[in-house]
């Protein structure tokens, strides 16, 4: 009798480096590859996100002989089917951490389905890397970041000669037409794109990547972002290759964050939403309205704001040096919280992660994993000069800026022409809004304690 095994593709979208698709091939012979259409996941996905899903899906299923089922449902009810119809033994995984994540296999489990873990999206799983002293999670990246290296990882798994399938009824092949909003463009999803994408920036961009990385203007980024977030490529992939000079450390840095994060949600699950320092919670915060929406639009009058948000709703990406000062106008100069932005973000971005997404607001927001971070207030002018010194990016996102040459676009209040294609004026005063967040930081201070909420 022919032994079948199901894989449950989840962020996992790919056939390299997939451990947990080669232990389905080890214990059957033959696998049952299955996308859950989630609906809850699909409710909070987002336009950009869920065209994304869906190209990530076929080029799969391409991999797969064109067998892969995509089908739509209560996760346990599918599971319970395609076991029963194709009379497999073991269902197979990549372990996941995060709050929704973790829920949703624990009801799987207690419905009698057993799930086997093999792999995770991380090149260290969230949990593993403790402090030697007294056996406690990472509250601070930096000691994580040197323990999460000394932990080290595995090297890539081998990508199976074959891939035995079965073949799948049309009934099961249900492939979402998600179509992209108008006007808007996201990079090409999918394994071979990731793995295209990879090896051009090895040999453009992974040399000088401590330098280049923080630049709007150029492609100095790897933009392995979405590909990670549908586990199109894994990180031990991207880690394999790098060497000890700086630029490679940067970069390893930068996998290691989000790692970090993933480990600190792990720990700390309340905080997807919630405050990592409570003691932010207390603070003044104005409510959302205009400005809140000039933000959204990419309209404060703040040139290096608005090109980061316009690329955000025209690319479903934004460059990583902008996600900072965006998400520090928001909290420290509009004064709103964080959270508002977060699920902002959580809506347009292709490669949004939810560890990634809400600490790296909180990071800014100054309520999450820094020593002293709340002082660290972005001047929106002095980052569009010193990360677009020749205006580029904001010339590509705000053609009314267009006309303006060089630095003075980033400051186009100082032009003669300055709004004559109707930009908007600036929403605050950048400089008067700095005194004030740091106002509001000095009432929640413990020297300086706020009344008891009533």
């Amino acid at each position: 009798m022919t032994s079948r095994s199901v894989l449950w593709f989840r962020r996992d979208l790919r056939i390299g480096d997939h451990p947990a698709l080669n232990a389905a091939i080890e214990q059957g012979d033959e696998i049952v590859p299955v996308f859950i259409l989630d609906p809850k996941l699909i409710k909070s996905g987002g336009s950009k996100r869920l065209a994304y899903l869906g190209q990530s899906l076929r080029e799969l299923d391409n991999s797969l002989g064109n067998k892969l089922q995509v089908i739509a449902g209560d996760q346990i009810e599918v599971l319970h089917e395609l076991k029963k119809k194709y009379n497999a033994n073991s269902v197979h995984i990549s372990a996941e951490y995060e709050p929704y994540g973790l829920a949703r296999d624990a009801k799987v489990e207690a419905a009698g389905i057993e799930l086997t873990r093999t792999g995770s999206p991380y090149a260290v799983a969230p949990g593993r890397v403790r402090k030697p002293s007294d056996d406690t999670p990472y509250k601070v990246y930096t000691p994580f970041y040197r323990a999460w290296c000394v932990h080290g990882w595995r090297a890539p798994a081998p990508t199976p000669k074959a891939i035995p399938v079965v073949d799948a009824d049309s009934a099961n092949r249900n492939f979402p037409d998600w179509k992209l909003p108008e006007g808007v463009r996201i990079t090409s999803a999918g394994e071979a794109a990731a793995l295209e994408r990879f090896k051009h920036f090895q040999k453009n961009g992974l040399a000088n990547y401590d330098e280049a990385r923080n630049l709007a203007g150029i492609d100095g980024t790897s933009k392995m972002s979405a590909h990670l977030k549908f586990g199109e490529i894994h990180p031990r992939t991207l880690l394999a290759p790098l060497g000890d000079s700086k630029a490679h450390d940067v970069y390893r840095k930068e996998i290691a964050w989000r790692e970090f994060y993933a480990d600190v949600l792990f720990h700390n699950q309340h905080t997807e939403t919630d405050y990592y320092a409570p003691q932010f919670a207390k603070m003044r915060y104005d409510k959302p309205a205009d400005q809140f929406k000039a933000w959204c639009e990419g309209k404060t009058g703040y040139p290096f704001v608005d090109a980061a948000m316009r690329q955000l709703l025209k690319e479903g990406w934004m460059h990583n040096r902008t996600r900072m000062v965006v998400a520090s106008f928001l909290v420290k100069d509009l004064h709103l919280e964080w959270q508002l932005g977060e699920r902002f973000f959580r809506e347009h971005l292709i490669d949004y992660d939810v560890a990634s997404n809400a600490h790296g607001w909180q990071w800014t927001a100054g309520s999450g994993t820094d020593a002293s971070p709340y002082y660290r207030v972005f001047n929106p002018i002095e980052q569009g000069k010193r990360f677009d010194e020749n205006g580029d990016y904001v010339r590509r996102y705000v053609p009314e800026l267009s006309h303006i040459s060089g630095v003075a676009v980033q400051e186009p209040w100082e032009h003669p022409d300055g709004y004559k294609n109707n930009y908007p004026k600036r929403i605050v005063d950048h400089a008067l809004e700095r005194v004030e967040s740091l106002a509001r930081l000095d009432e929640i201070k413990a020297s300086k304690p706020l009344p008891p909420t009533k």
